[in-house]
């Protein structure tokens, strides 16, 4: 197929009115006036067209979860992620019992290998038991762990080496050694941490690049204590941020943008599984979880992951005064190149798939393709 006349986003950042052409699965030319070699040309004038959105940190949406460990979940989910154009995801865990992360790793594994529609689940973010009792957020406290190479070797095992992600707490037993062997294999996110400064800076030193939910579950910011946010204004990992509106004020996520710039920060939902799903009590990590009117917490108020997608975080930064462009990059290429997918996903360049979005200059998306293929 053959993209004509509308304005695309491109990988540094800036729509440009080029024309892309598409064969098969993969994204083959991009450049101006391309000419038409017989194949079904697309108008779109008008219209911008985008790389497919990349969420690397969702737990669930539709009513299913990642740790309902079956192929009905993963495929609910992938079908609606595909659905708000959310083309690629990392399933992401939650803390329990390891006998219980062996199932659904396992249940991963094998739904990857024969998935044939609904958004790419490329892999999983491992988020938890490795996590700081004080700072464990809505993790379940009796089933946090210390830091175990072996047990995450093999849970990735079972995934069939796809652990794209795993966060945790540095400070906690045995974590820095596994930080210095799990960034051997994956990304490694500072998270649910009560690390200072100069720890966080140790892990990022150790290996990690990255770090989850920025603010939540970790030491903010003094003028006499930087804390784990100081360690991530005066370094140059990722960040997540969670953009639904309760997990951070939008005057804050104006100016870690202004801090951190247009190429470090991964928009993601941590949606849970009500995301998308009515007003109601829902379950995340054996625990109850109450949604009313887009909160989603637990029954003492911590607040639970989000209900939104990453598509509604793009469109609330925005209006929250983020530039299109910014807000862009930090849900298609930042995520990608955080969680080392970006030579396949994140972009629309040449020899990647052609995970396509047709939007309008509101971001509303009018059509979405898959691997080429029309949604």
């Amino acid at each position: 197929m053959l993209f004509k006349n509308g304005l695309v986003f491109m990988e540094n950042g800036t729509f440009e009115k080029v024309d892309v052409r598409t064969k098969d699965d993969k994204i083959i030319e991009v450049g101006p006036s391309l000419p038409a070699n017989g194949e079904e040309v697309k108008d779109i004038s008008g219209k911008r067209l985008i790389p497919g959105l990349v969420d690397i940190h969702s737990h669930g949406c539709g009513g299913a979860d990642f740790c309902d460990g079956t192929q009905e979940a993963l495929q609910t989910m992938a079908d609606t992620y595909l659905k708000a154009g959310v083309t690629t995801t990392l399933g992401t865990s939650t803390t329990v019992q390891p006998d219980t992360l062996r199932k659904i790793f396992r249940n991963y594994g094998e739904f990857v290998k024969k998935q044939t529609h609904g958004a790419r689940m490329i892999g999983v973010n491992m988020e938890g038991p490795f996590l700081s009792v004080k700072k464990r957020g809505a993790h379940i406290l009796e089933y946090l762990l210390p830091a175990d190479f072996e047990l995450f070797t093999e849970l990735n095992e079972l995934s069939g080496g796809r652990i794209r992600q795993v966060d945790l707490a540095p400070e906690i037993e045995n974590g820095m050694d596994f930080i210095r062997k799990a960034s051997k294999v994956c990304t490694v996110c500072v998270a649910h941490t009560t690390a200072g400064y100069e720890q966080t800076l140790a892990a990022y030193e150790a290996g990690a690049t990255s770090n989850t939910h920025m603010y939540n579950a970790m030491v903010g910011l003094s003028h006499r204590e930087p804390g784990t946010v100081g360690a991530i204004y005066d370094s140059d990992p990722y960040a997540e941020l969670i953009c639904d509106g309760f997990h951070i004020h939008p005057a804050v996520i104006r100016a870690t943008f202004k801090i951190l710039g247009k190429d470090r920060i991964c928009l993601i939902s941590d949606s849970m599984r009500a995301a998308g799903c009515p007003n109601g009590t829902y379950e995340l990590g054996e625990q109850d979880v109450f949604v009313k009117d887009g909160k989603a917490v637990l029954a003492d108020g911590t607040i639970a992951g989000s209900i939104i997608n990453v598509h509604t975080a793009v469109q609330r930064v925005i209006s929250f005064g983020i530039p299109m462009e910014t807000a862009l990059k930090a849900a298609t290429i930042n995520p990608a190149r955080a969680a080392k997918i970006d030579n396949v996903v994140g972009s629309i360049v040449p020899g990647k798939y052609a995970d396509l979005l047709v939007v309008d200059d509101d971001v509303n998306v009018e059509e979405i393709y898959l691997a080429g293929v029309r949604q």
